[in-house]
């Protein structure tokens, strides 16, 4: 008898606890749901999760506004300077193999550039003061032709643009060191930077809607959801392919390493999880990922290497970043404390990104 209640109360106590987890899991959907509503204009997805498990999957919108072909949660995004956490990633296992080291000089690895005393640290929590490369091939680039690495970094060591501080002295987003970090990456290696992101990363994690492709590529995808932003002259979302010399992505359509990577909310759910355990690095490696830089004045800089780092006061440490290409923002979260994942994936641009995005933060709190 004693053994049938004590069974009884288990069952009780799992009944109890599944109910309250749906609860929450609803609560959140209901919370979520009323977000987006008032935020009616927003298409892509949002998928937001806790220990992995999604608690709200939702696709809004459109994928091609041409053809109103609709959105759907499978469907693959660019995830501009999302990309730059897997260019760390990419440099973090090389060092730990011993191709490299995060003191090295980028001289070592590129000789002729006219910037000296950088570090591949530098370039990793974008403390270099490095010019941007963009400028200088928007200034001076052949948008008939599409730009790789080789060029950039030529035209670096032809126009010679001065440096923006002393590196190591303080904090300057530079999409032109973690350009420089993916052909690091190919001198260490030996491998095409391309192929090491696929190889090291997106194959063994499963990710295999992930890559970097080119247009023709991403032409072949029944559901790629392409960039689009609003003209006003014609009142209508267009295709930001659409404008080959404002959108640098085509012409630079053969960088590696600040963007370029294409993926799905699922995929990067994948990524999520893998970032909590010791499959691609080790713990000590991903605590100093998620650390931040030390500046030569003894203060810090609140970026480490590929992540944005953040502490809020419910949830604890937040690592994180965004992206920005023509067309598309995205944002992907992690609330690595009590283990939420927020992946905003939109495809339209949409002015209020910025204000979806807090609203969603501080629904899960």
């Amino acid at each position: 008898m004693k053994q049938t209640i004590i069974l009884l109360h288990l069952a009780l106590f799992g009944l109890l606890a599944a109910c309250s987890k749906s609860e929450n899991k609803s609560g959140i959907s209901s919370r979520l749901d009323s977000i987006m509503v008032a935020h009616k204009d927003f298409s892509g997805v949002v998928l937001v999760a806790k220990q992995g498990q999604p608690v709200y999957f939702k696709a809004y919108g459109f994928r091609d506004f041409e053809t109103n072909a609709p959105m759907d949660t499978s469907s693959v995004f660019e995830l501009a300077s999302v990309s730059k956490a897997f260019t760390a990633m990419i440099i973090m296992m090389l060092e730990e193999e011993g191709r490299l080291s995060y003191e090295d000089s980028l001289s070592r690895f590129i000789p002729n550039l006219p910037y000296r005393g950088i570090t591949i640290r530098h370039l990793l929590n974008h403390t270099s003061g490095l010019p941007d490369y963009q400028a200088v091939m928007d200034q001076h680039w052949d948008k008939s032709r599409v730009a790789s690495n080789a060029d950039n970094i030529a035209y670096l060591i032809q126009y010679r643009p001065p440096r923006s501080f002393e590196p190591g002295t303080r904090y300057e987003y530079s999409n032109t060191g973690y350009m420089l970090l993916a052909s690091v990456a190919e001198q260490a290696s030996g491998q095409d930077f391309l192929t090491l992101l696929q190889e090291r990363i997106f194959s063994p994690l499963g990710m295999t809607m992930t890559s970097v492709r080119t247009k023709a590529e991403k032409d072949q995808l029944p559901n790629m959801a392409w960039g689009h932003i609003w003209v006003n002259e014609r009142k209508a979302l267009i295709k930001a392919d659409s404008f080959p010399a404002f959108n640098y992505t085509i012409w630079l359509g053969n960088r590696k390493g600040p963007g370029r990577i294409s993926s799905t909310a699922r995929d990067m759910l994948r990524w999520d999880r893998a970032l909590y355990g010791t499959q691609l690095i080790s713990d000590q490696t991903r605590t100093e990922a998620f650390s931040p830089a030390l500046l030569k004045d003894g203060t810090l800089s609140m970026y480490g290497f590929g992540w944005d780092l953040e502490q809020d006061k419910t949830l604890g440490k937040v690592v994180r970043h965004s992206g920005d290409n023509p067309g598309y923002k995205t944002q992907f979260i992690r609330f690595i404390d009590q283990d939420y994942t927020i992946v905003l994936l939109c495809n339209n641009a949409l002015e209020e990104f910025d204000d979806l995005t807090q609203q969603l933060q501080k629904s899960i709190k």
